[in-house]
């Protein structure tokens, strides 16, 4: 299935690494670069809308932000990295009149420190400008493997990111068509801990929910599951999706992003929130889409629409959602009724 984010494409050009000695520590240091055929303001609103990168960078799961005064900004990142989940806090400062975002990100690998870097956005023409990513870090008596681990995953990292950032800011005028946000509720007359309880053990949904007819799960660290899921659709085929899934109790919430996507799907990442209050308890599914424009008339048939392929997807997944959610609640309320 052919998503729109690439995974092949144009090669984005990058500088030869830079290794500079500094007493017993070593600095190393990486730059890459692309042009891109779109203005320099759009691609720089792509790198300091950091919140919205699940959606738009296919190895980002879940980016939280903690603070901003509108220059400065402290985010929690997870992201995959060689394969793993990856977690660290990352300090930006946006300057929009330069059109560079910085950053300092807190200890990603043992032995090393000060992991920095820099976006930059040079604009060429009124359509045309070249994004640059340069990146350092220093070694202190960091173990050879653990050093390399670094220097792949950033550089795997970085190379998807300028792809993609390149391949949604040359497709912005039509990009709010191809993503769809949206939720679903339910109230509940119980217990909030059952309610997240229901949506956490997720390996338990084939014996519980309809349309999850397999789970393979595996929970690598605390509050990380990776999942693998096969879904029966409303036509009685089944996909299979694989998901991301981070997860936090004492707020409520399960954040998701699915690393292999269903059928007319591009991206999806969303929330599960448990929200009590005096009278009861609202659980909410949030969703955010992006659409695969190549799947359109392949799945849909020829002659098909992107409003078709948004129809189906907002009532499939939908569908889905809303299912899971009256169970929840069901589990919620009938433990109390047995109590």
């Amino acid at each position: 299935m052919t998503t729109v984010y690439p995974s092949h494409g144009g090669r984005a050009a990058f500088r030869r690494k830079k290794v500079v000695q500094v007493s017993d520590e070593r600095v190393r240091r990486s730059s890459r670069t692309i042009d891109v055929a779109a203005p320099a303001g759009v691609v720089y609103g792509l790198i300091a809308d950091a919140e919205r990168w699940p959606l738009y960078l296919p190895l980002n799961v879940y980016v939280e932000r903690l603070d901003f005064d509108g220059v400065r900004e402290r985010l929690r990142m997870w992201v995959i990295a060689e394969g793993q989940v990856t977690s660290w806090m990352s300090d930006r400062v946006q300057d929009p009149a330069r059109r560079r975002v910085s950053f300092r990100q807190d200890l990603i690998v043992e032995s090393t420190r000060s992991p920095a870097g820099t976006w930059t956005v040079r604009e060429l023409g009124p359509d045309r400008c070249r994004l640059t990513m340069d990146y350092e870090f220093t070694v202190v008596d960091a173990r050879p493997e653990d050093v390399r681990w670094l220097e792949r995953a950033t550089a795997v990292n970085a190379r998807s990111n300028l792809r993609s950032l390149r391949f949604l800011a040359e497709r912005w005028p039509r990009l709010d068509e191809l993503i769809l946000s949206f939720e679903e509720s339910v109230r509940v007359k119980g217990p909030p801990e059952l309610c997240y309880g229901f949506l956490y053990d997720v390996g338990d949904w084939p014996e519980q929910v309809p349309h999850v007819r397999r789970v393979g799960l595996a929970e690598p660290q605390a509050g990380v599951q990776r999942a693998v899921m096969d879904l029966a659709a409303a036509d009685g085929t089944t996909q299979t999706v694989e998901s991301v899934r981070v997860c936090f109790p004492h707020a409520g919430r399960i954040v998701h992003k699915e690393t292999a996507v269903r059928k007319l799907v591009a991206a999806h990442c969303g929330e599960w929130s448990v929200v009590p209050d005096e009278t009861g308890v609202t659980v909410v599914s949030q969703h955010h889409v992006a659409l695969c424009e190549e799947d359109i008339e392949p799945v849909l048939g020829a002659g098909a629409t992107l409003e078709d392929a948004r129809a189906r997807v907002r009532a499939e997944i939908g569908r889905q959602s809303m299912e899971t959610l009256r169970l929840a609640r069901k589990h919620a309320e009938s433990a109390v009724r047995v109590l």
